[in-house]
């Protein structure tokens, strides 16, 4: 009897006191998660998965075990890509960047980045591939013996909007070579569709674009044609850089928001504390969005403000992202070794923006 007159009376102050209806749905302003209403999956079964391309409304999307998925009206086709070089399995390595040329309906032509092994050493080569019926063949040699090292490959492949092809490179675990010009190592590179030099690269005679890089993963342009890249820190100090020709953004002499003359401090950093190991990036009205691996989630951040929040989490690592109109597409990367598998994992999602 004393219980029931207590929630009485709890009734009848709410009753008088207006309390406000608490729907089940309704989240915290700085919420992270998306209901899974919002959430839909394209394709499953992926097999660490590493980018997302668009034709018309056709997926290609690279597997590191050297394969592009094909992803039409809900069917799922795994295509074969016949490489020259024997395709490396080491952590991190194997097909990674890819990006269709622009004229690919017509031509079939795309560009990869991948790693591979001869003798003892493992190298990365940027080539194009051609798709034949349902088999991809490597066609061209673009750049070849990127060191790879046991880790920090880079990857990241984009045609920029001047047309051109450019590329991120890892420090391939040897930080100096981030500061040696000579190399192409720890770089974001810069080439002609068919693999020459563009004249107006900052430096003569090379592919380099900006270097003191140690694994940049990100690449988007917005619309006033900036350029941003994301990049992974040494254990934290994750970042989020504006790329401008020619310029030393400071790895291995200076990281996170530490500042040094003549090197370039990012725009967004994780700090000393956190780690987001930053990979894909896209960006809509004045939005950037850049999958994190170990952040296990999309941030979003203001171009404006560099206010950051969490667009999506509890999916487990994101490796890239596509915009495209009114959504968002990512791959998430749970099966690389380093994750912790869904249910058919790994997965290709969309979100509305």
């Amino acid at each position: 009897m004393k219980k029931a007159n207590i929630l009485l009376l709890l009734l009848l102050l709410c009753v008088l006191g207006g309390c406000t209806e608490i729907k089940q749905d309704e989240k915290p302003e700085n919420a992270t998660n998306l209901t899974t209403s919002n959430l839909e999956i394209i394709a499953d079964n992926l097999h660490t998965p590493w980018s997302i391309q668009k034709s018309g409304d056709v997926f290609y999307l690279s597997e590191r075990p050297g394969n592009i998925v094909k992803i039409e009206d809900g069917k799922v086709e795994r295509q074969h890509v016949e490489l020259n070089k024997e395709l490396s399995t080491a952590s991190e390595a194997g097909l990674l960047g890819f990006v269709l040329a622009p004229d690919f309906p017509e031509s079939k032509r795309a560009y990869a980045y991948y790693t591979y092994v001869q003798g003892s050493k493992q190298f990365n080569r940027i080539i194009t591939l051609m798709l034949q019926g349902n088999k991809w063949k490597e066609e061209r040699l673009l750049v070849d013996r990127i060191n790879s090292g046991t880790y920090h490959h880079g990857g990241r492949l984009k045609i920029g909007p001047d047309s051109k092809l450019y590329a991120t490179v890892g420090d391939a675990t040897e930080p100096k070579l981030a500061q040696d010009l000579s190399a192409l190592e720890g770089k974001i590179l810069r080439l002609h569709l068919d693999g020459s030099i563009p004249d107006d690269n900052p430096f003569p005679n090379s592919y380099v674009y900006s270097f003191g890089h140690r694994n940049p993963q990100g690449l988007t342009w917005t619309s006033d044609g900036r350029m941003y890249a994301s990049e992974h820190g040494n254990s934290a100090n994750d970042e989020i850089n504006i790329i401008q020709k020619g310029q030393n953004y400071g790895w291995p002499n200076i990281e996170g928001s530490e500042e040094q003359q003549g090197m370039v401090a990012p725009i967004v950093t994780s700090g000393h504390d956190t780690t987001w190991a930053p990979s894909g990036m896209d960006n809509n009205e004045e939005k950037l969005y850049v999958a994190a691996l170990r952040g296990a989630a999309i941030l979003e951040f203001s171009i404006e403000t560099l206010e950051k929040r969490e667009l999506v989490s509890d999916l487990g690592r994101i490796r890239d992202i596509y915009v495209d109109n009114q959504y968002l597409y990512f791959i998430s990367n749970n099966t690389d070794g380093r994750g912790n598998p869904l249910t058919n994992d790994d997965k290709l999602y969309r979100i509305p923006l």
